[in-house]
């Protein structure tokens, strides 16, 4: 009886681990409008995100660039590869927190968490402050 007892306790806390790291970010997503597929992966021992692609990849016949940065010489960086998250961190729960996420439709920086809601949706939040007050999105998983 003990040894059976042994047995499923080990298998719940292996169930749990396997579930747990299948809700990782790591992936390509989509936002609610489906304005562009975002990578989010591994930068050192943190997590980072880049524009993958753009639904309107062309401006004027041209590439999109980051034209509402508010630093000059970075005005002509392609948006697509342009890197838009970073320095995310585990914090429990499936929540990456400590980072930073650039709108480059604004030009400005907010802080941000990223919350996996299951294996496919995410929750992305930029904030000022306290991340009581700001504006979440439900991103979508792609790959």
């Amino acid at each position: 009886m003990k040894r059976n007892l042994l047995t499923l306790v080990v298998l719940m806390l292996l169930s749990s681990y396997a579930w747990a790291q299948s809700l990782s970010p790591i992936g390509i997503w989509t936002n609610e409008e489906g304005k562009a597929q975002f990578e989010i992966y591994k930068c050192g021992n943190k997590l980072c995100g880049k524009i993958v692609s753009l639904r309107e990849p062309t401006k004027n016949g041209k590439a999109k660039v980051d034209e509402n940065n508010p630093d000059k010489a970075k005005r002509n960086v392609p948006l697509q590869g342009l890197v838009f998250l970073k320095g995310f961190e585990y914090d429990g729960d499936n929540k990456w927190d400590e980072g930073t996420i650039y709108d480059p439709e604004s030009g400005k920086t907010y802080s941000c968490y990223m919350k996996m809601e299951s294996k496919d949706k995410m929750e992305v939040k930029g904030y000022i402050g306290f991340s009581l007050i700001g504006r979440s999105q439900t991103w979508t998983r792609v790959k």
